[in-house]
């Protein structure tokens, strides 16, 4: 049809390609959420709020706010961070 002519079985060269690739962008995922923080275990309790006391365990909601808290501290580290290297970088 456009002049190219592939023998046989080049096929599987391609799904070796693909496969490859594929793997690639898995460890490459693996290595960015190991390296941001995204395999902790308390991420669940970050979605519940004051509101939820009534629906959860004592122990549940202390855990909760324990976890919202230890969070909040988290991200006011890094956006210190990210501005002090924001000034670094600046002058």
């Amino acid at each position: 049809m456009f002049g190219i002519e592939l023998q046989d079985g080049w096929t599987i060269y391609i799904w070796l390609i693909s496969g490859a690739a594929i793997l690639v962008g898995v460890v490459i995922g693996i290595r960015w959420a190991a390296s941001n923080e995204q395999f902790d275990e308390d991420i669940k309790y970050l979605v519940f709020d004051e509101n939820d006391k009534d629906k959860m365990d004592p122990e549940e909601f202390k855990k909760a706010q324990q976890v919202n808290k230890q969070q909040e501290e988290r991200r006011k580290e890094l956006l210190e961070q990210r501005e002090a290297e924001a000034r670094s970088q600046n002058q």
